[in-house]
């Protein structure tokens, strides 16, 4: 394994369902020794229920109140690499938090590769349908323009091995020196 590398502020993996932001986000904080989160998985333990039950139970919108509450709190904190669940970007006060505290890191692929990585998941709501193809390309068309919005760097994860895609990855992050203003 190469040396830890170290690369100072946040990184926030933003993309669709499937680009990888969970399976790149742990790779990416232990080859730079930050702590790994991912936005489902603190809603998951902070409720103690899965993002598809909250879907079902409260809906979407009440949903993305909790993320945008967690993606606050974990935005703010030091050296970590957060994973935010795709829709994110739907709200405005995300985008700005995640834009402000770290570097923003779109993770893309192509329809048929996140179908092919989300097709037998049960815990994708928003997939649980007859056509997931034609939901994936909605969601795609909605927020792929948001995801570049905001993104520092794009990256796509188009049949990539995860270690070689993270090494370049971490080619083109900030140099240790820059950092973005803290909050005053």
């Amino acid at each position: 394994m190469p040396a830890m590398e170290r690369l100072a502020g946040n990184f926030f993996l933003v993309g669709l369902m499937g680009a990888g932001k969970t399976t790149v986000g742990r790779a990416l904080a232990r080859r730079t020794g930050k702590t790994f989160y991912d936005s489902d998985q603190e809603i998951e333990a902070r409720t103690g229920v899965r993002v598809a039950t909250i879907f079902d139970i409260e809906g979407e919108l009440r949903f993305r109140n909790r993320e945008t509450c967690v993606i606050r709190d974990l935005a703010r904190q030091d050296d970590i690499v957060l994973a935010t669940g795709g829709g994110a970007v739907l709200r405005e006060e995300n985008r700005q938090v995640l834009m402000r505290y770290g570097t923003v890191i779109y993770l893309r692929a192509p329809i048929d590769d996140l179908l092919a990585r989300t097709q037998h998941d049960k815990n994708r709501p928003l997939l649980q349908i007859a056509d997931p193809r034609a939901k994936l390309e909605s969601l795609f068309n909605e927020r792929d323009p948001l995801y570049r919005e905001i993104a520092d760097i794009i990256v796509d994860t188009t049949q990539q091995n995860v270690n070689l895609l993270v090494s370049r990855l971490i080619d083109q992050l900030p140099p240790p020196t820059t950092t973005k203003e803290a909050d005053s």
